[in-house]
């Protein structure tokens, strides 16, 4: 592997493992950039640099990446986008997993102007969601049907929420209040989060609830489908218990006045729902997710089926939703360093999925760290 000097920007539960897994390559020279001091401490890792900046700060962010060629983008959603336009505009290749509501292919100019080669949304999901729908796609002659079930959830259930979370809670809170977009008979439909409410049954779990939201993404655009939609697993009763936030303004983004502070609700909650959806160092969590993809091929008709069941590894410390999202990433980082994906722009993991050998290359390298997508395919 050609040396590559790879930045990893935000270290926290997610950024963390992505960086400890990439610097077991001898060809990479990995770094981590983060605000958090306490964040790159944890980090115990003689192989890693570690560099305190504020990559919020337009000017700082700049002159840190300088001195990188490839560079992962893990930040929180909020400040996502702009951070990979900068990365872009610095001339970096990026795999990019910081869930922002702008559309990346606003950037799609400017990145093959740039040269540029740029992985977006290569987590779990949005990721290995889009790249298993897209590789299913590609070997049929039409897509009908498309629907994706995933979620995180704590192994042990504790009332009143059953959840924990691992990213940052306001990407959380963003899934319950921006409207779902699905396709229903061709045509992208727009409907409320937390609705349309079903029960599915999962080995090793028991029944889940799925709700809308708004998890397709690049797929409305990429996948020509009949229907197409992705919804979020959570514990029975879940979406009815943030959906009574909802409807009574603890969601609200408009500032209130408190004592001369302007403050929105939205804030209030989100900071009070991430001290108590905060998983703790060694508590266990679960990733699950289904993938049903069915159409037609040489005029029968086929269904590809994907399940992930993974769990927080002992071992390592490091929590399942971090270990599906953050070896996603870094396994596209891989294809990109090993000069494997070579194609300049914005890509999508779908338009990966067209490509039997980087989707084998992602499995495998998944599977190597016991994050095993199981696959049927059959005829019905």
């Amino acid at each position: 592997m050609t040396n590559r000097n790879v930045l990893i920007l935000g270290g926290g539960l997610v950024g963390g493992p992505i960086a400890l897994d990439l610097a077991k390559d001898s060809g990479l020279k990995v770094s981590v950039a983060d605000i958090s001091r306490d964040a790159l401490d944890r980090l115990n890792d003689d192989r890693i640099r570690k560099i305190q900046a504020d990559l919020a700060d337009e000017n700082e962010l700049s002159a840190l990446l300088a001195d990188f060629d490839l560079i992962v983008n893990a930040v929180p959603g909020f400040m996502g986008y702009e951070t990979l336009k900068r990365c872009i505009e610095a001339g970096k290749d990026v795999v990019d997993i910081a869930f922002y509501p702008e559309d990346v292919f606003g950037l799609s100019e400017l990145a093959k102007q740039k040269k540029v080669r740029v992985i977006a949304d290569m987590g779990v999901a949005p990721g290995m969601s889009n790249l298993l729908t897209g590789y299913a796609a590609s070997k049929m002659d039409r897509v009908n049907n498309v629907e994706i079930f995933v979620g995180g959830l704590p192994k042990v259930r504790q009332l009143p929420w059953e959840y924990k979370a691992v990213f940052s809670p306001l990407d959380v809170l963003e899934e319950y209040t921006r409207p779902a977009r699905l396709v229903e008979n061709g045509e992208i439909v727009t409907k409320p989060p937390l609705t349309e409410i079903e029960h599915l049954e999962f080995d090793g779990i028991g029944t889940l609830e799925a709700f809308n939201s708004d998890g397709l993404r690049s797929l409305l655009f990429t996948i020509k489908a009949r229907n197409m939609k992705e919804k979020t697993l959570r514990y029975p009763g879940y979406a009815r218990k943030i959906g009574l936030l909802a409807e009574n303004g603890f969601f609200d983004t408009g500032k209130l006045d408190f004592d001369g502070r302007q403050i929105s609700p939205m804030e209030v909650t989100a900071r009070l729902l991430f001290r108590q959806w905060k998983l703790d160092k060694d508590e266990a969590d679960i990733t699950v997710m289904r993938i049903v993809v069915e159409g037609e091929k040489d005029g029968k008709n086929i269904r590809y089926r994907y399940d992930l069941h993974d769990e927080y590894d002992p071992a390592s410390g490091i929590h399942s939703m971090a270990r599906t999202t953050g070896y996603s990433a870094a396994m596209a980082a891989r294809l990109i360093a090993e000069e494997h994906f070579r194609e300049t722009g914005i890509t999508v993991p779908e338009m990966l999925g067209k490509n039997e050998n980087h989707v084998l290359f992602i499995l495998e390298g998944l599977k190597d760290r016991n994050v095993i997508y199981r696959e049927k395919v059959e005829l019905f």
